[in-house]
């Protein structure tokens, strides 16, 4: 149930479309018809962490970072919609009932908003739920491979595959976990959704 809700509350977010915001970049370089190098300017996102996988943790965070944006927040105030929606496989802490010699993590999820380009540290409303963290992207490079279709497990960790295979074919390292982004909502039929994988160029 509680799943099914997550569900029908995403359902009715207004998720980005194409002529949204998008975080202020340039593309450095294309290998091939996909895939791309961008270099972002610093951006501010709004973000939480869940004990949830990737399949899961999309519903779980949307409605959560949708209550912020849309004025849950001191001053109540409203922020725009930009896009794309991401998100990345994050360390979280175990909760040990013994003592242990090293830290336990297991993997959760991050998942992210991208704030208007206006909107800085210093002038983002502060969250009303403690779930809901404010960071700042540094500027960085990023590897990107665009891709159409459904958001399956299996097509996100075909095109992974792709973008690795092309990037060390490039010579090009990267570093860290990939980032899934997502620039379309659920009503968005399936063909026309443009989703994208990003890895940090080293």
């Amino acid at each position: 149930m509680k799943q099914l809700l997550g569900i029908l509350l995403v359902a009715l977010i207004p998720f980005p479309a194409a002529a949204v915001e998008e975080p202020r970049h340039e593309v450095v370089r294309t290998l091939d018809e996909r895939v791309e190098l961008r270099r972002y300017a610093p951006y501010v996102v709004a973000e939480v962490e869940l004990d949830a996988d990737a399949s899961e943790a999309g519903n779980r965070a949307f409605p959560i970072l949708a209550g912020y944006i849309f004025g849950k927040n001191k001053g109540e105030r409203k922020l725009e919609m930009t896009a794309p929606v991401t998100q990345t496989a994050a360390p979280m802490k175990m909760a040990m009932t013994a003592p242990v010699t090293q830290s336990a993590t297991r993997s959760g999820t991050r998942v992210q908003f991208v704030l208007p380009a206006s909107v800085t540290l210093a002038t983002a409303p502060e969250p009303l739920d403690p779930r809901v963290r404010l960071r700042e992207e540094p500027a960085a490079t990023w590897a990107v491979i665009r891709y159409s279709g459904t958001w399956s497990q299996a097509r996100y960790a075909e095109h992974v595959a792709a973008l690795r295979a092309t990037l060390a074919a490039a010579g090009i390292a990267t570093e860290g976990e990939p980032v899934w982004a997502r620039y379309d909502g659920p009503m968005t039929p399936w063909f026309m959704r443009r989703n994208e994988v990003w890895l940090a160029v080293r």
